[in-house]
């Protein structure tokens, strides 16, 4: 597949991963969807020096291989957000720290996982749902050329290596079945069901974001995220904010000016945000940006295939 990947790159972040570590990851039970899988973890893996030294990758992918379009003509599903206050920042921003705190500081975090022998890093958010335990990302964030992610875990408000409310382990993570099947750009959305922390879901102790599905293009975005790769470290939640647009070129995907790096992938893009509470309404994630246009970010829409994907992840 990576003969196929020089035009665009996904935002996605990784290091070496200590050999002997980590156990082998078997395939998910039977019961399970192609779109899913059942997650394994080593206990005491991320350590705040493996969680900082997750450092960039970029994975490319071609001009030529053109994905077709999904309609999406259903009228739009709106779930609104579950709870807090900030300053106004600045708008359009192309990339910088966010100052404004607010909800958006402790839905937004780090994800890290194992992608073959390496260790990785991307972005979630904490989403409303039914189970209150689920969070949102990009499709490569759970699984990347054929193969599923395993030592999955969401860290809220990571702090350069700091978790302050903790690392949730997924117990499962999904994705559409377009991405499971072929990581159809169109279609890269991930989500992850996380185990509860001393009888509290994830949403119960950091909050969660409202999420929309088929909403429409060229709206007001802001989009968060942690970049590690240069200019950023990962340390710190980064925010670009703008009138969003469409592809016009290989994908139906939002796209925005932005500046983030790799390491941002999956991170929340929100319309209807408010600076002074920090709560949004999110309709995509990071997902890419092409090679040849630097300071550009794309996001997949979400449709009813994102939608079906939610479902299957908030009911698990």
């Amino acid at each position: 597949m990576n003969r196929h990947r020089t035009a665009l790159s996904v935002l996605l972040s990784t290091g070496a991963l200590v050999a002997g570590v980590l156990t082998a990851a078997t395939p998910s039970v039977a019961a399970d969807s192609p779109a899913s899988f059942r997650q394994q973890h080593t206990a005491g893996f991320w350590t705040a020096e493996r969680m900082r030294s997750a450092t960039p990758l970029d994975v490319t992918a071609a001009p030529g291989r053109a994905r077709t379009p999904v309609a999406t003509t259903a009228a739009p599903t709106s779930i609104a957000p579950t709870a807090a206050s900030a300053s106004p920042t600045a708008f359009p921003q192309a990339g910088g720290a966010w100052t404004g705190g607010g909800a958006v500081v402790k839905t937004s975090g780090r994800v890290f996982f194992t992608m073959g022998d390496r260790t990785a890093s991307c972005s979630g958010d904490s989403i409303t749902s039914a189970n209150g335990s689920t969070v949102i990302t990009a499709g490569h964030c759970v699984k990347y050329q054929g193969a599923w992610h395993t030592n999955w875990v969401f860290v809220p408000a990571y702090n350069n290596g700091n978790a302050p409310y903790g690392q949730w382990s997924a117990t499962k993570t999904f994705a559409t079945d377009q991405w499971a099947a072929s990581e159809d750009m169109n279609m890269d959305v991930g989500l992850a069901v996380v185990a509860p922390q001393n009888g509290q879901t994830l949403s119960q102790v950091v909050g969660a974001q409202g999420i929309l599905f088929n909403g429409g293009y060229n709206k007001k975005m802001y989009s968060f995220g942690f970049p590690a790769a240069a200019p950023y470290d990962g340390t710190k939640l980064v925010y670009c904010s703008g009138n969003s647009g469409k592809d016009f070129l290989l994908t139906k995907d939002h796209s925005l000016s932005c500046n983030m790096t790799g390491g941002s992938s999956g991170g929340p893009w929100f319309q209807d945000f408010n600076e002074a509470t920090g709560l949004g309404t999110q309709v995509s994630v990071n997902s890419f940006g092409y090679n040849f246009l630097p300071n550009r970010m794309y996001g997949p829409y979400f449709g009813n295939e994102a939608k079906a994907a939610y479902d299957k992840a908030q009911t698990a």
